[in-house]
């Protein structure tokens, strides 16, 4: 049977929250509808992996990710892992012949991002890995890319892109969180990701980012808040700000074009309610009317995207997050860190192998690079 016919045998990898709130359900409702067969759980916790397993009526739990991709031979496999493991366990589930739909951060550096790629056979049909950016692919936004790509709204000239949430020193109690090497870098990395990916999946290339980072509250290694202004290849300038210092939390993008401001306003996922389109002076009012017509309300979410993966592994197809889809917003993430480190403006294109920012965020920064032996003794 082919497999534009058959259930993607599917393993989740880590069962931790996000596993348990977002991607179990999503799998879940795909598996209903006969689209994938759950057939594996792997967590380093083996009473956790079997609770999971257990209650979710997964036939095979084990604490070993080699072992399973031996015995099971999935077609896909679901990272809900720390961001430090995912290059080694894409890059096994990748050379054991599954496709990888891997949890933001997508990897901790550049570095990590491009020798998972190099890990993949290379053809569109053939498995790759691809990185959780669940908001690209809500009604809301599909609409709103549609629109921009026709030119409806006139060139974009002005951007705005928030991610203003809070989090308090019991979050980062969790030991990988805040570090370097296992988070792989702050709030620019591990929350704005999101909202920076949906900017430039709207907005197209950037050219040039210039970015400021600071540490103002809690004891981490990396930033707890940072901003950026960018150009755009098309002109454009925008800002970004992310933040887990701020008790009002929003999630908002605004895009203000020629014949329209385009605003999205939520917290953790929209519906096509927390769109806005005000036009300008002198649209007629039917055309704004057609504007406002998102169809039919999908939401943001891990099943939203979830459908469109399956659907293009099923066509033999690239998925957009995958390969220089999804690397882009990675490089910008690394951009910013790089310029608020530096004082420098950043190009795209211009880090790769040699730069220290290709192979760490923090890229050795005085003041950033996460403490040596002496520096933690001095500290205590």
């Amino acid at each position: 049977m082919s497999r534009s016919t058959t259930p993607l045998r599917t393993a989740v990898v880590g069962t931790g929250g996000i596993a348990r709130g977002s991607h179990l359900p999503a799998l879940e409702k795909l598996a209903a509808e006969g689209e994938v067969e759950l057939v594996a759980a792997v967590d380093v916790d083996t009473a956790a992996v079997r609770a999971f397993a257990a209650a979710s009526g997964i036939p095979y739990a084990s604490a070993d990710l080699d072992a399973m991709l031996a015995e099971v031979r999935p077609d896909l496999v679901v990272l809900c892992t720390p961001p430090a493991v995912h290059r080694e366990q894409s890059v096994a589930a990748l050379r054991a012949g599954a496709w990888v739909w891997c949890e933001k951060p997508p990897c901790p550096s550049l570095a990590d991002h491009d020798a998972v790629g190099a890990a993949e056979p290379g053809g569109d049909a053939d498995p790759y890995a691809s990185i959780v950016f669940q908001h690209r692919f809500g009604s809301g936004a599909r609409h709103i890319r549609r629109l921009l790509r026709e030119g409806a709204f006139g060139r974009p000239l002005v951007a705005h892109c928030q991610t203003t949430w809070y989090r308090d020193s019991a979050y980062y109690s969790v030991p990988w969180r805040g570090r370097w090497a296992t988070e792989g870098g702050g709030p620019a990395m591990g929350h704005g990701i999101h909202q920076t990916d949906l900017l430039l999946d709207l907005m197209g290339p950037w050219t040039e980012v210039r970015g400021m980072a600071a540490r103002l509250v809690h004891d981490v290694e990396t930033e707890d808040v940072s901003t950026a202004q960018v150009r755009f290849g098309g002109g454009a300038l925008a800002t970004v700000v992310n933040s887990v210092l701020s008790p009002d939390e929003t999630s908002r993008i605004r895009i203000d074009c020629e014949r329209a401001t385009i605003e999205l306003t939520h917290l953790y996922g929209y519906r096509n309610a927390d769109w806005r389109i005000t036009p300008a002076p002198g649209v007629p009012e039917e055309t704004a009317a057609a504007w406002r017509d998102f169809g039919a309300d999908v939401p943001s979410s891990h099943l939203a995207q979830l459908r469109v993966l399956i659907a293009d592994i099923r066509a033999g197809r690239r998925h957009s997050t995958s390969g220089p889809g999804g690397r882009r917003t990675l490089e910008f993430i690394t951009a910013l860190y790089k310029s608020a480190f530096t004082d420098a403006p950043v190009r795209a294109g211009e880090i790769g192998p040699g730069d220290p920012y290709y192979t760490a965020l923090h890229g050795g920064a005085p003041g950033w690079a996460p403490a040596g032996p002496r520096e933690e003794e001095d500290r205590a």
